[in-house]
């Protein structure tokens, strides 16, 4: 038996239920709780239901495993909305459902494009991986992108399988994982199908593929990592999201993190870092707040960032930024890092002209405008790449940086509005790619949490917990040397996407030359 999708058996909800299934296990998948080893077998439930079907059902069924998973990974959102951006509660359900939805359409086009391919003689062993990552990478850049929770983040814990990152992103291990589900799949068929063959040489690739990732990835645990030692200092000072942007509670705010750093930081020279929009007003127009920041800088000997707004003129408009600002040691005004990609909704709305009712969710200034210009910040002991927010996610911010000399990448954040759910943790287990593909360590300042120190083996080296007013100090080896993937970036996953785009236009010509023969 060479084809994968195969004439099935079972009640007509059979194969909703299974693709229900698939859902389910890809959610759990994921932090919290994280299971990862489910996202090995998570979608061959989608692939049992898919078998011997329509193209269209099959992108149905593909439809419903991506809703549910995404209904299970993102259920924050309503905190998110409810708590923080005041909605009704039925309108963030019904938001909640069309971004799901709307994430939903990826695997639903995957299983449907294999399906086709199987039709004009593709098989989906060779198809399914490569089109999985190719979604994956569309899904990162389309409509401003969102490449949360993609398949390969599942398995952030397991580091001896994640250094390929270096070579391929977070998509070869995607790549990896969707693989293992079809021949795990094409197992499964053998098992129940006295007909089957035994998927023999699908098996043996897996074995090979997956031998030569671990041993590529112990091999890079045990490389010495090369690069100067730099002291850190994350500050998380636990400011409630209700009070975060009143104005009366701005000095104890400013209190809080200098008693925090003067606790923490042990040896001058040390980099401490304070999370976004830490101080809550601009640093810029607040003399008396800047002096206090910038006399603790050169108190502490130490170079600082904090995040805070800022602003720019021109003309009669201003623009407000989402920024960092760099202290340094002698108290001076050393630099400042302005976001580039901003949370829609968030931080701004888009097409706010056509929406004008539209409100943005989150609390604080007026809608943000994206930076200029990104560049690191020279802090005297190198450079560093600072990342806002979500920016963390997004494996091009971090690899520009890096491509112009960040040996370090600061992540600077503020969680307090996810609540206490699975996402500052799915956010953190996305950030530890970061470190592991540019091979920089990563230190990351949130607000409420989680902080935490990685290396550039992907190693948590320490971690704060959630809603602690904590400090989290620790050394860092600076990156040595750009990886392969920080020079070249994305060439794994622009190769599968054009392999998708060469393998469709083939059966497109040979369905085309069919009827052709036929007419």
């Amino acid at each position: 038996m060479t084809d994968l999708f195969v004439p099935g058996k079972g009640a007509a909800w059979g194969p909703v239920l299974l693709a229900l299934t698939s859902g389910v296990l890809l959610a759990l998948s994921f932090p919290d709780p994280g299971i990862s080893l489910l996202a090995w077998c998570a979608l061959v439930p989608l692939l049992v239901a898919a078998a011997g079907t329509t193209p269209a059902r099959a992108a149905l069924l593909g439809f419903v495993t991506g809703l549910v998973a995404y209904l299970g990974i993102l259920y924050w959102l309503n905190i998110v909305m409810t708590s923080y951006g005041k909605l009704p509660a039925p309108l963030s359900a019904l938001l909640y459902l069309v971004l799901a939805a709307y994430l939903a359409l990826y695997p639903a086009l995957v299983v449907w494009l294999a399906r086709k391919g199987e039709e004009g003689g593709i098989s989906p062993l060779c198809s399914f991986p490569v089109l999985w990552v190719a979604a994956e990478l569309v899904r990162s850049f389309l409509l401003t992108g969102f490449p949360w929770a993609n398949l390969g983040y599942s398995q952030f814990r397991t580091l001896p399988l994640i250094q390929i990152s270096d070579l391929t992103g977070v998509y070869g291990v995607s790549f990896l994982v969707a693989f293992a589900n079809l021949v795990f799949f094409r197992m499964w068929l053998w098992l129940r199908r006295s007909d089957a063959a035994y998927p023999v040489r699908s098996f043996l690739a897996l074995l090979i593929l997956v031998a030569a990732t671990l041993g590529y990835g112990f091999a890079a645990l045990n490389r010495p990592e090369q690069g100067p030692l730099e002291r850190i200092l994350l500050v998380q000072g636990n400011i409630p999201q209700q009070v975060k942007w009143q104005p009366e509670f701005a000095s104890a705010t400013v209190e809080t993190y200098e008693r925090l750093s003067r606790q923490g930081c042990r040896a001058p020279g040390t980099l401490v870092v304070w999370p976004e929009s830490a101080l809550p007003f601009f640093l810029q127009s607040e003399p008396q707040y800047a002096a206090r920041v910038q006399s603790l800088a050169a108190e502490l000997k130490s170079c600082l960032i904090a995040g805070s707004p800022a602003f720019e003129r021109e003309g009669e408009l201003t623009r407000y930024l989402n920024s960092a600002f760099l202290i340094a040691p002698s108290g001076a005004l050393a630099g400042r890092s302005d976001k580039q990609h901003l949370v829609p909704f968030g931080e701004y709305v888009p097409l706010k002209g056509l929406f004008p009712f539209v409100n943005k969710l989150v609390a604080g200034i007026g809608d943000f405008s994206p930076g200029r210009e990104l560049k690191p910040l020279e802090t005297g002991n190198g450079k560093i790449g600072v990342l806002v927010c979500f920016e963390g996610i997004f494996p091009e911010i971090s690899r520009a940086y890096v491509r112009q000399g960040a040996g370090l990448l600061v992540n600077i954040t503020n969680d307090a509005w996810f609540g206490r759910s699975s996402a500052p943790y799915q956010h953190l287990s996305m950030t530890v790619f970061r470190a592991v593909e540019n091979r920089v360590p990563l230190v990351r300042a949130a607000n409420t949490g989680i902080s935490a120190i990685i290396d550039s083996k992907g190693h948590v080296r320490g971690m704060t917990q959630l809603f602690q007013e904590a400090t989290l100090a620790g050394q860092v080896r600076r990156g040595a040397a750009a990886s392969f993937y920080s020079r070249h970036g994305d060439l794994f996953a622009l190769g599968c996407l054009g392999a998708s785009l060469g393998g469709g236009l083939s059966v497109w010509y040979r369905r085309s030359k069919k009827i052709s023969a036929n007419a």
